[in-house]
């Protein structure tokens, strides 16, 4: 007697930059019948590719890929716009019969998308007075007083990001609340399985180091000098992204190229170690291993994890 394919669900496929994420959200696409919906802030951009290992389209393997390149890098980024649009492509996906795979590492992105998450609103005068003293004082003054007011926050948000720590320095002051008092427990608004890839620190470190190698042999430099020409030294999102924000430092004087390499590498583990920590309070991710000693069982380990009978 056969057994019926399992319904559709969604899936999360997370975990820190270099993991292997993409990889294994196509294989399970194709195994599936499945197709991606970028769960990667920086991915959204526009013709910021190198710097943030999009597939390319040969390496997609024939799936259809959703919310890659559909913002200007000019454009500020929105997780409620995001969440608007990745739940109307997750909905399809699913009234279609198809598995949506959510692959990515940004952590709030992944949550807005599949969580029961709402997000308070803004006040124009406390915003204003905050990106004030961001362009006085610095992220940096400002990061480390939302270390003090919300330690869980400052952990998930980089030093640099100034125009998300203003984000969270102003909901704490709306609210009276810690930022992420303002996320909900774990309750997703789908039946969703989350799939963490975990690689040794010290490989993904080496990882990371290689990967930005060949960024630079690639042509990151020519990259982010063509998309500055398109704006992105204004763009307040995609101009803080890492590689990105170290070769515009570069291509402006205040450093030597390799200098900006070097910083690109040192800034993407700090932020892996982040994404990690980030991943790892969430106990609904299941945690398959990812090195290199691993790689030949981790796709067929994630299908048959998958493809397990729902219980109850």
């Amino acid at each position: 007697m056969s057994t019926a394919p399992p319904a559709p669900r969604v899936i999360a496929v997370v975990g820190p930059t270099a993991a292997g994420k993409s990889d294994l959200g196509v294989f399970l696409a194709q195994r599936l019948g499945g197709e991606i919906v970028n769960a990667d802030s920086m991915q959204l951009y526009q013709g910021m590719d190198i710097g943030t290992a999009k597939l390319t389209p040969a390496e997609r393997g024939g799936v259809p890929h959703h919310l890659l390149d559909i913002w200007n890098v000019t454009v500020t980024a929105s997780v409620a716009e995001y969440q608007r649009l990745a739940r109307a492509r997750i909905d399809a996906l699913l009234a279609e019969g198809r598995w949506p795979i959510l692959v990515g590492g940004s952590g709030l992105y992944v949550r807005g998308a599949v969580d029961n998450l709402e997000f308070p609103g803004t006040d124009p005068e406390v915003r204003a007075r905050l990106e004030e003293e961001l362009t006085l004082r610095g992220s940096g003054a400002l990061h480390a007083r939302l270390a003090v007011a919300d330690p869980e926050a400052a952990l998930a948000i980089l030093p640099s990001n100034g125009r998300r720590i203003v984000r969270a320095l102003e909901v704490i002051e709306i609210t009276g609340k810690p930022f992420t008092a303002n996320l909900p427990g774990h309750d997703s608004v789908y039946d969703t399985i989350q799939i963490g890839v975990d690689v040794p620190r010290p490989e993904l470190d080496e990882r990371i180091a290689r990967r930005v190698d060949r960024m630079w042999e690639a042509g990151l430099v020519d990259e982010v000098s063509a998309l500055e020409a398109r704006g992105l030294r204004e763009g307040r999102t995609a101009s803080r992204a890492l590689g990105y924000q170290q070769v515009l430092a570069a291509l402006a004087g205040e450093c030597t190229d390799e200098e900006a390499r070097a910083e690109t590498v040192r800034a993407t583990k700090r932020f892996a170690r982040r994404q990690d920590s980030w991943f790892r309070r969430d106990p609904r991710v299941h945690w398959l291993k990812g090195g290199a000693a691993d790689l030949t069982e981790l796709p067929e380990l994630a299908l048959s994890f998958v493809e397990r009978p729902v219980t109850a």
